[in-house]
Order: structure tokens, then C-alpha cells, then sequence
């Protein structure tokens, strides 16, 4: 009769000589080294895995004097000015959606209240002793970067916005400058349909 372990550790050598891929010269099938073969564990079954010294491109750095890739930087940080002592405009940011009356009675369009149908965000930005043409405003994707004589506002907006799609449009009486910008979402074709 043979003992427990002599055999697991025999049908285990045996189920590895199968499942590799290598050829394997040690002397057959049986295990001699009972010592070797009660050392085996799931780990030793199947090829010996390959040690690829590759490394990976995402990453390497292209010159060994940069601090951060492209990606790493946030969009808008160019802006950022710690000496510029303007103070910060007060804005508000409102989410707009098209609504019609088929959505509010009849819901033919799938539009619920929820951020997630809304087509447009409009920033209400309050500029009081202001004139329009003192306003100087740079919108990107997530970026919204405005500047006056008086005021400074750097904005990382909520949504990813068209850039060339928005519209401003400054009230002198109000003293507001009111920024509507489409957004970009990835579902817009589940949601807006």
C-alpha cells in the first residue's frame, strides 16, 4: 500500500508533465525524490511561467527631464497663477435641458429632471464695474478661463463641453456675463433619444 503523500505528490508530477509544454529529462514518470515531489504545489502544474523583462510604453518617459506627461497635467493648470491677487468672481452653474411639452406630459423622449438628460450648462458669472468689451473669456473642454482688469476666474467645469459650440452674452445693466455651453457626454445617445 503506498503512502498518502508519496502518491498525491506522484499524480501531481504526472498531471504537470502533461498540462506543460516543455520536455522534461527526469528519468520518467515515477517520482524518485519523494522530498521534491511533496514540494509540488497548484502553482507547479502547467508551463513555468516566462519572465519577460518587457516594459510597458505608458510609463516611459520620452525625455528624462520631465516631471509629468501630458496626461498627467490637468487641463486649465497653465492658468493658474498663485502671484495674481484678483479676486475670484462670484458664478453659479446651472444645467439646462430642451424640454417639450410631449417630455413633460407624455414622456415620449425618455427625459427625466436627472443631470444626465441636460444638453447645456449655462455659468452665470457676476461682474459688477465691468464693461463688455474689458472681458476677456477662453473656454475649453473641462476649462473655462476668464479675465477682466478686476476679476480672475479659472473654472474646471463638472461636464466635458463642445469648445466652438457656446455662447456668451453680457448684461451691462445686471453686470453678469451668462456662458451657455453644450455638453459632451458619452451616453448622449441612450439618453437624448
Amino acid at each position: 500500500m503506498e503512502c498518502l503523500g508519496v502518491s498525491s505528490a506522484q499524480h501531481l508530477q504526472a498531471l504537470s508533465t502533461l498540462l506543460s509544454t516543455q520536455q522534461h529529462d527526469d528519468g520518467g514518470e515515477d517520482c524518485k525524490n519523494v522530498t521534491a515531489c511533496a514540494g509540488l504545489g497548484p502553482g507547479h502544474i502547467g508551463p513555468s511561467p516566462k519572465r519577460d523583462k518587457e516594459v510597458s510604453t505608458v510609463y516611459e518617459k520620452k525625455n528624462s527631464k520631465d516631471i509629468w506627461s501630458a496626461e498627467e497635467v490637468a487641463e486649465g493648470s497653465q492658468y493658474d497663477d498663485l502671484a495674481d491677487q484678483r479676486p475670484q468672481p462670484e458664478y453659479e452653474i446651472i444645467l439646462k435641458q430642451s424640454v417639450g411639452t410631449e417630455d413633460l406630459f407624455l414622456g415620449l423622449n425618455r427625459k427625466d429632471p436627472s443631470s444626465m438628460c441636460c444638453e447645456a450648462m449655462l455659468v452665470k458669472i457676476k461682474l459688477p464695474d465691468t464693461e463688455a468689451t474689458d472681458v476677456v473669456l477662453d473656454v475649453k473642454e473641462k476649462f473655462l478661463d476668464l479675465r477682466t482688469p478686476k476679476y480672475k476666474l479659472g473654472l474646471h467645469l463638472p461636464h466635458p463641453t463642445h469648445s466652438h459650440g457656446g455662447k456668451a452674452q453680457f448684461f451691462s445693466e445686471r453686470g453678469e456675463l451668462e456662458v451657455t455651453l453644450l455638453t459632451k457626454r458619452p451616453m448622449d445617445f441612450i439618453n437624448m433619444q
